[in-house]
């Protein structure tokens, strides 16, 4: 049988030989014949939850009342609870400044191998940048679920020149509007550095901590690199409930990918009516305990919290259970 890794690796090859990665109100209805859509003509906070033991391995089989969700410190009760693996909308953005020329082999492997570990229905996008920011697919396809275009969209362009990160993500965030899964999620490939973009950090930190968007840091930088910023690559990932992961060597990228598309495919969605019914568009800080019999400690990781709507939403709330 051939493994998903044999794929990855047949996938690499072909290139090689062609070519010298909470929500309040309603999130994105996937289909529009859903059976497995619930509609509730309430306002609600989503989240989604990776919970770890103590070893830092991935824990399934709870149920709603292994959680506790606290707003401002006051408990709140659950109403939509589910542990799925749905379909994502994920963009991979993949900086190709001068400084990554000699990682670029290992990255387009990882996106491959994250690729070929995501769910069948996800929806992929590339954004290339140096000082330039590019999307990778044809104008004409605005996101894919094929290995192979995946691989020709992350070789467009030469690594080489300055780096716009920042501006990167501004037009990923935006180009994730146009996906219909209801969980999005962004992939960063970058050393962190940023001496180009006409967007500012406060600017992009802003735009993630008022959208649904997940996002996972993946930074590759060498120990000497000066301009290298993980402090950054760390502030993205905590303030939407993604991780930061900062390899230590090149052979790790492809494994790490692999471990971002496993904590994707295993979140618990989490969905309450805030008991603060004011409508006033200030931050509301949001906390997740879990706890259940022979598991020990448990940590639960989901966005720190959100922005509250400055008046009420008169859309529906949809949720979808369909895998």
């Amino acid at each position: 049988m051939v493994t998903r890794r044999c794929l990855v690796a047949l996938f690499y090859l072909i290139f090689l030989s062609s070519v010298v990665c909470p929500q309040v109100g309603p999130p994105a209805e996937s289909r529009q014949t859903d059976p497995y859509t619930i509609r509730m003509d309430v306002e609600m906070v989503i989240l989604r939850a990776t919970v770890q033991n103590h070893k830092g391995v991935l824990v399934s089989g709870l149920g709603k009342d292994d959680f506790h969700v606290y707003e401002d410190g006051v408990l709140q009760q659950i109403t939509y609870f589910t542990h799925q693996d749905i379909p994502v909308t994920v963009g991979l953005v993949v900086d190709n400044s001068g400084s990554m020329k000699s990682k670029r082999a290992e990255v387009i492997a990882a996106a491959l191998a994250f690729a070929q570990s995501s769910n069948p229905e996800d929806q992929m996008f590339v954004v290339n940048f140096n000082e330039h920011v590019s999307f990778g697919l044809p104008a004409d396809t605005v996101f894919t679920d094929q290995p192979a275009q995946l691989a020709v969209a992350l070789s467009r362009i030469a690594a080489n020149g300055e780096t716009a990160l920042y501006d990167a993500m501004a037009a990923a965030l935006e180009h994730l509007k146009k996906g219909n899964r209801d969980k999005k999620v962004l992939i960063v490939v970058s050393d962190g550095g940023d001496n180009a973009s006409k967007h500012t950090v406060e600017q992009i930190m802003a735009l993630a901590m008022r959208s649904d968007v997940i996002i996972y840091t993946l930074g590759l930088f060498e120990p000497d690199d000066p301009d290298k910023n993980p402090h950054v690559l760390h502030q993205f990932a905590k303030a939407t409930g993604g991780k930061a992961f900062l390899p230590d060597r090149l052979k790790d990228v492809v494994p790490t990918c692999e471990q971002i598309a496993h904590d994707i495919r295993n979140q618990y969605t989490i969905a309450y009516s805030s008991t603060n019914e004011k409508r006033d568009g200030k931050y509301r800080v949001v906390a997740v305990k879990a706890a259940a019999s022979g598991d020990g400690r448990l940590i639960v990781r989901t966005r720190p919290g959100y922005y509250a709507p400055d008046k009420p939403q008169p859309s529906p709330t949809r949720l979808s259970n369909k895998p």
